[in-house]
C-alpha cells in the first residue's frame, strides 16, 4: 500500500520503513448507512515499544500485536483523542464520582487474562454492546486480545470493597513514553450508580498525575456517535488532526 509522505503514517513509514496495509470496506459499527475501512501495520520486532508510542502520536490504536487507524472514504468522523493530565482538575462531578467508588480497590497485574474476567466482559458485551462485533467472542479470543502484545501493556483490576472482593471492572492499558493508552476498558453493568466506565478513566488521570505522566489517550472519538460521545466529557481534550495535537474544547463548546 502507498501512503503520503505528508501524513502521520507516510512520515512513520518514510522513516522506519513500515508496511501498511488497508482493510476491505465493511459496515460501521458506530454510525448507520457508513463503511468503514482502516490502515494497519505490524507490532514487531525490536523495536516494537518505540514503533507502538510513535504510531499512536500518529492517531494509531492497538489491538494486539497490529497498530490500526481509520481510512474511511468520505469520512473523517473518528477523531483520536487525548487528555492532557497536569491540566485536568477533578471538578465537584468527578469529586462525585470518585465518593461514590471510595470502597473501589484498583490492582497491577499482569496482561495475562482469566476466567474472571472473561466473564465480567461477557456480561458487559451483552448489557452494553449486544449484537455487536465483539459480542461473540470466545475466551480464546479473550486470551488473545489481552496476551498477544509486544509493548509494555498491562491491566488494572478494580475490586469491590477488599483486594479480593468481586471484579467490578478492568482497564487493559499500554505504558507509553508519554503516558497512558486505555486500549479496552469494561465494568459491571449492574452497578450503574458507581459510573464505572467514568471512574476507571478517572483513576488513570489520578495514576498520570502521580507519575506525571503528560496523557491519557482514550482513543477515538466519533462525531455524531452516542456511544463515544462520554469522551468529550473530560476536558480540556485534545485531537489529533491536520496540523496535529490541538485543543478540542473551543470546538465542542460551539456546537
Amino acid at each position: 500500500m502507498s501512503t503520503d509522505p505528508t501524513s502521520p503514517a507516510g512520515r512513520i513509514s518514510a522513516s522506519k520503513n513500515i508496511r501498511f496495509y488497508l482493510t476491505a470496506a465493511q459496515p460501521c459499527p458506530y454510525l448507520d448507512g457508513r463503511r468503514e475501512r482502516k490502515v494497519f501495520a505490524a507490532l514487531d520486532g525490536h523495536d516494537a515499544i518505540e514503533l507502538n508510542d510513535s504510531l499512536t502520536h500518529a492517531g494509531f490504536r492497538r489491538s494486539q500485536n497490529i497498530a490500526y487507524r481509520p481510512a474511511c472514504d468520505m469520512c473523517a468522523a473518528c477523531v483520536s483523542v487525548r487528555v492532557p493530565a497536569a491540566q485536568f482538575v477533578f471538578s465537584k462531578r468527578w469529586r462525585r464520582v470518585l465518593a461514590r467508588n471510595q470502597d473501589v480497590v484498583s490492582k497491577l497485574v499482569p496482561a495475562h487474562a482469566t476466567y474472571e474476567q472473561y466473564a465480567l466482559l461477557q456480561s458487559y458485551l451483552k448489557d452494553r454492546h449486544f449484537g455487536a462485533g465483539m459480542s461473540d467472542m470466545s475466551v480464546f479470543d479473550y486470551s488473545a486480545m489481552v496476551e498477544e502484545t509486544s509493548v509494555r501493556t498491562h491491566i488494572i483490576e478494580y475490586r469491590a470493597d477488599h483486594e479480593e472482593g468481586r471484579l467490578i471492572g478492568c482497564a487493559l492499558v499500554d505504558a507509553l513514553a508519554d503516558g497512558l493508552s486505555m486500549v479496552y476498558a469494561f465494568f459491571d453493568p449492574k452497578e450503574p450508580v458507581r459510573s464505572l466506565g467514568s471512574f476507571m478513566i478517572l483513576d488513570h488521570l489520578r495514576q498520570a498525575q502521580a507519575v506525571n505522566y503528560p496523557y491519557v489517550y482514550l482513543g477515538y472519538w466519533v462525531r455524531g456517535s452516542r456511544k463515544m460521545a462520554y469522551k468529550t466529557n473530560f476536558r480540556p481534550i485534545e485531537a489529533l488532526g491536520s496540523s496535529g495535537w490541538t485543543d478540542l474544547s473551543p470546538l465542542l463548546d460551539n456546537t
